[in-house]
């Protein structure tokens, strides 16, 4: 197993990799007609268009990709941060994947510099980023109206 930068070419692969996820463990907390929504945003091209303005991370075994994260600033923050598109395929869950790409992007300049790091997490992934450090951001447990969780971690330093 292997964690990279993204490359242009790997849109393609992400977006098939997020779709194929969405579908299979998102399904479980969010309505068909939610998951095909977020489908048609997630393309190649909003892929690409996100790797531009982020640190967007791939993990590859052989040739596949198996699974993905960004890391940019907040709101073009200097001091603070966020991560996006953390997914693994549902055949690779379980194997501690998440939490290296977590881990990976932790590391990565735009964490280093951060003071506090946010995540818009799905309802699926709240637990999984909980375990990680994050809480509900100002206290708030509940879902806001795109469906998602606000979490964030203050950076001791």
């Amino acid at each position: 197993m292997e964690i990279r930068r993204f490359e242009e070419r790997d849109a393609q692969a992400v977006s098939a990799l997020i779709a194929k996820t969405l579908r299979t463990t998102n399904i479980q907390d969010y309505s068909s007609e939610f998951i095909e929504n977020e489908v048609k945003v997630l393309t190649p091209e909003y892929i690409a268009w996100r790797a531009s303005w982020t640190h967007f991370y791939v993990v590859c075994e052989g040739e596949s990709i198996i699974g993905c994260g960004a890391i940019g600033p907040y709101w073009g923050s200097e001091t603070e941060s966020s991560l996006f598109t953390i997914f693994v395929l549902p055949e690779h869950q379980g194997r501690g994947i998440g939490r290296k790409i977590v881990e990976t992007l932790e590391r990565d300049e735009f964490a280093l510099r951060a003071k506090r790091i946010e995540i818009p997490a799905s309802i699926t992934a709240c637990a999984f980023y909980r375990k990680l450090g994050y809480d509900y951001k100002n206290g708030v447990n509940q879902v806001e109206d795109e469906g998602l969780y606000r979490l964030e971690k203050y950076i001791k330093g």
